[in-house]
């Protein structure tokens, strides 16, 4: 409790100066009918009777409609400032570890402690550096239920709140700290919280680079180098190279599946933003640089190759050097913007680097080693990662949309009528024409808008590796990827870009500039990727592609739909064991895979701690290189603070290292046999219980609509994309996102965990099972991180309050909702027998008493929306059902903040 006292502290000073903004801004009611409604919940969370309940909604109801928006949003105020108090701790914790001797878990040093313990030889240590990594990939999936505004003040409070901890501050100073947060407090309140309008594809990409901008530009070279530091500590004077462990890549502005309003133009715009900002930060960095490096040539004297590459003599060529690299700089940007330019400019972003290593060579060679290292080696890191290109964008594109453009392609050639064939002969027309160097498209043929846009982006493509390098755009992943030539479809449209190609004539090497990825989401798409990577591995056309790419294949895999596809447990295991199948028909074709794991932020998703996800992998799968989503309100969780980024991304790639580690020098990292027919017993359960109640309960979908937020959650204005692939209200044509933000809106949390209690129900009535689980669970840890993110969804998920939504479905919601609860039950039941725990996260006491904590101001919410929903579905009045809907999404951005999870 003493660690956390600080923490309280800090909750106590923002809720106590919360309060007096609410009196200031709004007045006494306001104020009093919080602290009612406050009183009226941790009561009802104390002892959750009928009474209680009714005094909570009594309190509720009993706000008038002119009040009911201000009393919401002090409640959504109340939990952004928790979150910021608690995102204080974390920072307070990371400096007490590392005042400390005891390595923190997560790091580099814990990394190289395991390599220590299995002794492995430095000329290994090298081996394993040069084969692994971890690329974060930034995406625009709409989950961030909070303005960037909103952001931007808190991180003013934060700020505010770590200068709090400064033991040098006296009393005044603290005083005025506080007012400060006051005044931020004041902005925060008088800030509107939801978007009027709906964000563009353009303002997803600006969003995403201001974390670039402001946080990882500089905190990336800082945790590389802490690397560096690690590996020197660990093996001395060995000489290891440390190459860029981490990297990071970005869908807004090239993930176009599903998105009409993500056109060639928009990408090549998005390319153009990422190469603004790398130029703005290495100008930035090299005015700086100009100020720390003033060398004299008549004291120290420079290397011949610096002087000469001047424009003229000078006593200091530092200087001299940074000025002539400047001046290249906006020559470059003036060319890429079509803008006329005298004087030199860069090609690429190495003649960059080669300017920067003359200087860093000259330092060395004159006494100036402390000065390179310091001043020079940051911005030599910084143009290694993010290049001309700040960050790699990846492009997606759905599968039926290269289907119907090679057909048109196909048919105005004469070649095929594509449609009409089956895979087989698809993938034979398709390998001859890529096999061959005549072209197929012709430039006087008026092909459809769709086919059009489709042969531009790859023209985009093209473009964007002439102008800002080839790492601008490596990979193009394929949703919904069911066959083999899915991806010969694409290779297809590249080789009419000329990305694909046979320079030397088809005999000779292919050039081929772009790996092309398959995602493989639903349950049955991920059993069948087996037999269609085997397919594509043994095709002779694109044996020659893999050839250029080092015989390195990307695979992306699922979360989302495999999820809402055939729930939480086989959903994993399908992932897990399509990973292990994917990895012996690799095997067999002396290929490397890299896995891409699209995890969402929630626990349905694929959610939960990167480090933990990472290890629970198959130990083969970490052999080489990782490649993760970073989706939503996660980006600002993990990046909006310096020290929080630093921690983020020692974790995540100190995991890899220590998953690869496993995987080349512990040879005991195999599951057992018998755990894995268990497991595979259990998946089969449970996706017969969760298929049954989702897809074959005819009341389910009534049920969906009726007792959670979907159809609100639609109108929130937080992404780009629309909610659905059509205008289905099926459940199979709903996004994943919009599917679990609604569940975990209405605190069911249903796709983390049903079906998990029936599976695990029966496999225990079968003496001795019980103990291989418990074994399974100390000794697996894909089964450990399995069990526990599902007991965090569990106690998360709140019945209580659920079966309030639940009243909002008449009578079928009753009867679905007894199912639901004894389902909830079942599966609470299996993980406390399992885990041997007494209560639900005994193993994790912060994010407990943080649930406990939370729960008393989510409730509140949660009335006033579920009294809200029911008044905006019996109300005709227009003017009344704008009022309602936008108290409604008050309320959904207050719950997905006290939750810390949207979708």
């Amino acid at each position: 409790m003493q660690l956390d006292a600080p923490l309280h502290r800090d909750i106590r000073i923002l809720g106590d100066l919360l309060g007096e903004v609410l009196v200031e801004q709004c007045g006494r009611s306001v104020f009093d009918h919080v602290e009612q409604i406050r009183k009226a919940a941790k009561s009802f969370r104390g002892d959750p009777s009928e009474s209680t309940r009714a005094a909570l909604q009594q309190a509720v109801e009993a706000v008038p409609g002119e009040l009911r928006s201000d009393t919401i949003h002090a409640f959504s105020v109340y939990f952004q400032l928790v979150n910021l108090a608690e995102q204080n701790h974390r920072l307070r914790r990371r400096r007490a570890y590392e005042k400390s001797d005891q390595p923190q878990r997560g790091t580099f040093q814990e990394a190289m402690n395991v390599l220590h313990r299995q002794e492995v030889p430095p000329e290994q240590v090298q081996e394993l550096l040069r084969q692994v990594g971890i690329e974060l990939i930034l995406t625009a999936h709409p989950t961030e239920a909070l303005r960037r505004t909103v952001l931007d003040k808190h991180t003013k409070i934060s700020a505010f709140l770590e200068e709090m901890d400064d033991p040098r501050k006296a009393p005044r100073e603290l005083e005025r700290l506080r007012e400060q947060i006051r005044t931020e407090i004041i902005a925060l309140w008088q800030t509107r919280s939801v978007r009027k309008h709906r964000i563009t594809v353009i303002d997803e990409v600006r969003n995403g680079l201001y974390f670039l901008d402001q946080i990882l530009f500089d905190v990336l070279p800082q945790v590389h180098e802490k690397l560096e530091r690690s590996v020197s500590e660990s093996f001395g004077d060995k000489d290891i190279q440390v190459p860029e462990l981490i990297r990071f890549g970005s869908w807004m502005g090239g993930d176009r599946d599903g998105n009409p309003n993500v056109t060639h133009d928009v990408t090549e715009m998005t390319l153009k933003l990422h190469f603004d900002l790398a130029v703005s930060k290495y100008q930035e960095k090299l005015h700086q640089l100009a100020r720390d490096l003033s060398p004299s040539v008549e004291r120290v004297g420079a290397d011949e190759a610096l002087l000469e590459s001047l424009d003229a003599p000078t006593d200091e060529p530092y200087r001299a050097k940074i000025d002539q690299m400047v001046e290249r700089l906006v020559n470059t940007k003036r060319h890429v913007h079509g803008e006329p330019t005298t004087g030199p400019r860069y090609h690429s972003a190495s003649e960059l680097q080669d300017d920067i290593a003359l200087m860093d060579t000259s330092l060395r060679n004159h006494r100036g080693a402390r000065l390179a290292d310091t001043f020079v080696r940051p911005l030599q890191l910084q143009v290694s990662l993010f290049g001309f290109h700040m960050v790699t964008l990846d492009i997606r594109q759905h599968s039926g949309v290269h289907e119907r453009a090679i057909s048109e392609l196909l048919d105005v050639a004469g070649l095929a009528d594509y449609p009409s064939l089956c895979e087989e002969e698809r993938i034979r027309v398709l390998s001859d024409c890529l096999a061959s160097a005549r072209p197929i498209r012709n430039p006087y043929h008026a092909y459809s808008n769709e086919t059009l846009e489709a042969l531009r982006v790859f023209d985009c493509i093209r473009s964007g590796h002439i102008q800002f390098g080839r790492a601008s755009v490596r990979d193009y992943l394929i949703s919904m990827t069911q066959g083999a030539s899915d991806l010969l479809e694409v290779l297809l449209l590249a080789k009419e870009s000329g990305l694909f190609g046979w320079p030397d004539g088809p005999g000779a090497a292919p050039t081929s500039h772009l790996n092309v990825v398959p995602l493989f989401e639903t349950i049955e798409d991920l059993q069948a990727a087996p037999a269609i990577m085997q397919s594509l591995f043994e095709n002779s056309v694109y044996g020659r592609h893999l050839e250029v790419h080092n015989r390195s294949q990307e695979i992306m895999l699922g979360y989302s739909d495999s999820n809402k596809d055939g729930g939480y447990l086989t959903a994993n295991w399908s992932l897990y064991t399509a990973q292990q199948a994917l990895l012996d028909i690799a095997a067999s074709h002396d290929i490397r895979l890299k896995f891409f794991h699209g995890r969402g932020g929630a626990l349905g998703r694929g959610g939960g701690p990167v480090e933990q996800s990472i290890l629970a992998q198959p130990v083969r799968a970490l052999h080489g290189h990782v490649k993760i989503t970073e989706q939503g309100e996660v980006i600002s969780q993990r990046y909006s603070h310096k020290g929080i980024a630093e921690r983020s991304l020692e974790s995540a790639a100190a995991a890899v290292l220590i998953g690869a580690t496993r995987s080349r020098f512990d040879s005991s990292e195999t599951e057992p046999v018998d755990w894995v027919r268990l497991l595979e017993s259990a998946s089969r359960r449970s996706f017969e219980a969760y298929r049954a109640f989702v897809f074959g309960d005819e009341d389910f979908l009534a049920y969906f609509h009726t007792a959670t937020p979907v159809d609100e959650i639609g109108k929130l204005n937080i992404g780009s994309r629309p909610s659905k692939r059509t205008h289905s209200a099926r459940i199979e044509d709903l996004r994943a996102i919009p599917w679990v933000f609604s569940w975990t809106q209405s605190r069911h949390l249903l796709p983390a965990w049903y079906g998990f209690g029936t599976s695990m129900e029966e496999l225990m009535q079968v003496e001795g099972n019980l103990e291989h689980l418990r074994a399974m669970y100390s000794g697996w840890p894909f089964f450990r991180t399995l069990v526990d993110n599902l007991q965090m969804a569990l106690a998360k998920a709140d019945m209580l309050v659920a079966r309030e939504y639940a009243h909002l479905a008449g009578d079928v919601g009753v009867r679905l909702f007894a199912d639901i609860e004894r389902e909830y039950e079942r599966s609470r039941r299996a993980v406390l027998q399992i885990t041997g725990y007494g209560n639900l996260l005994d193993n994790k006491s912060v994010i407990q008493a943080s649930i406990q904590l939370r729960n008393p101001y989510v409730d509140p919410l949660s009335f006033f929306q579920v009294r809200l929903l029911r008044q905006l579905r019996e109300t005709a009045n227009e003017e009344e059902r704008a009022l309602l809907l936008s108290d409604v999404l008050l309320t959904i951005n207050g719950i997905a903040a006290g939750l810390r999870n949207t979708g």
